[in-house]
């Protein structure tokens, strides 16, 4: 099985880039095809923005190659826990009371991510309100375990 992009580091990916052996598009693209292969068996990512991380990711690539890379994290894909609010991208923290929740704009974390360059490509999965030892929630269900589907995910980070 050969590497794919999606697997290397952030380091490696940003040392990548800057050499421009890989670009953030085709980064962003690796994710997004490891996302459709192995999420429906997972559910780890429950929403996503693949358009306009698509739009982000060009623009991205546009200011590398003039050397105007806006942060450390210029280029590289992100997954926002479902308990971070992100603008135009369904923010429920696991909870029906909040499933159809979008926010208008990004809490002050998820803005300095993307201030540093980072490229939101979707919300992952987490217990209803962060809170308990699985990720397991009422609007999403549960996030399955990568090395064994007949169990699930702890923590609040499951998804991630």
């Amino acid at each position: 099985m050969s590497t794919e992009l999606c697997d290397l580091s952030a380091v490696e990916l940003r040392r990548l880039m800057g050499a421009r052996q890989a670009s953030p598009v085709e980064v962003l693209e690796s994710c997004i095809a490891r996302i459709a292969r192995v999420n429906p068996r997972l559910n780890a990512v429950t929403a996503t923005c693949y358009e306009r991380a698509r739009e982000e990711a060009r623009a991205s690539e546009a200011r590398i190659r003039r050397g105007e890379a806006r942060g450390v994290l210029e280029g590289l894909p992100l997954g926002v826990k479902d308990l971070n609010e992100t603008e135009g991208l369904r923010t429920t923290w696991g909870s029906p009371i909040w499933k159809d929740h979008v926010p208008a704009k990004d809490e002050r974390m998820v803005a300095a991510c993307r201030a540093a360059g980072a490229i939101v490509v979707g919300k992952t999965n987490v217990p209803e309100f962060g809170a308990g030892a699985n990720t397991n929630n009422p609007v999403y269900g549960p996030t399955r375990n990568p090395f064994d589907t007949a169990r699930i995910c702890g923590g609040s980070s499951g998804g991630s």
